[in-house]
């Protein structure tokens, strides 16, 4: 079985296919070059069968939110990449204050969804650029809060194409971190549990985080969120800041003069000039300061 008749059982399936695209155009750093199918998952039932398919005859696949934590290389991905967007991201609510949502609903649709709920817990989520997702599998979190703090439950595909739900407690979730970044498990859908609050303090408090954001992160240029997980007892920024980074770039990708914390690309970076790049910050801040900056962006080479 090949890529081509993967993608002709998709279709059967309901999903929608695309050739030869251009994965740029599916990720916030903006680069990343030609896959040769990229399929839109229109249910949890079409995702575990074409995985199983893929894994079944040795193709690669790839799977994709927003892309918004991610670096692909610019020779493209020799495989599938799975889209989960649009077409699957159902949101309802369980109960008065429990949400059951699809992996491919933004966050963004999430949080406006709580605020029109009048629920509460989940403002510090309104502007990171995901998915559903793709929060849980990276535990997401800003402003004191994190995904784990409000989501009871998670239903997923594991690799056999079985489903399977996972408690909060049984995902592994820490820092920037969940089991499903080694178990192989596909996440489709999650939980999540907030209260009753009042709609004009829970609004305030969006808008105030997102002004933050505003005034503090490069979202003018395209990246991929902060780049570097955060040091114990230190912050990644201010150690990069301290060395003398800020500003410094590598062909088309430059530490951000705004906030150092992020690699940004600023004048067509190619997927070698940002990976230079975060090797160069990560070796200069070990030398100077003795700190080893692990990567949060996944990085997917060819």
């Amino acid at each position: 079985m090949k890529i081509q008749d993967i993608c002709a059982i998709a279709e059967q399936k309901g999903c929608t296919v695309q050739l030869n695209k251009e994965l740029k155009d599916y990720t916030t750093f903006k680069i990343g070059g030609v896959c040769p199918a990229i399929i839109e998952i229109s249910s949890a039932e079409a995702l575990g069968e074409l995985v199983k398919l893929c894994i079944d005859n040795s193709i690669k696949y790839l799977v994709l939110g927003k892309g918004s934590n991610i670096l692909l290389d610019d020779k493209g991905f020799n495989g599938i990449v799975f889209h989960i967007g649009n077409d699957f991201a159902e949101i309802k609510m369980l109960d008065d204050t429990t949400i059951e949502v699809e992996a491919g609903c933004s966050l963004m649709k999430l949080c406006r969804f709580a605020l029109e709920h009048s629920l509460t817990g989940l403002e510090f989520a309104y502007g990171i650029p995901g998915t559903v997702g793709g929060a849980i599998y990276m535990n997401a979190g800003a402003y004191g809060g994190e995904i784990k703090d409000v989501l009871v439950s998670a239903e997923c595909i594991e690799p056999d194409g079985s489903v399977v739900a996972y408690t909060n407690n049984k995902m592994d979730l820490s820092y920037r971190h969940s089991a499903f970044q080694t178990n192989g498990s596909l996440i489709t859908k999650g939980v999540f549990k907030l209260s009753a609050g009042n709609k004009d303090e829970i609004l305030a408090k969006m808008n105030e985080l997102m002004g933050k954001r505003k005034d503090k992160q490069p979202l003018e240029y395209p990246n991929a969120g902060s780049t570097f997980k955060r040091p114990e007892g230190q912050f990644a920024g201010k150690l990069i800041q301290d060395c003398g980074l800020k500003g410094y770039s590598v062909g088309g990708a430059m530490v951000s003069d705004k906030h150092s914390g992020f690699v940004i690309n600023y004048n067509n970076a190619s997927s070698d000039d940002v990976k230079k790049l975060i090797e160069y910050v990560q070796k200069t801040v070990k030398e100077k300061t003795g700190y080893f900056l692990e990567c949060e962006v996944r990085i997917i080479d060819y």
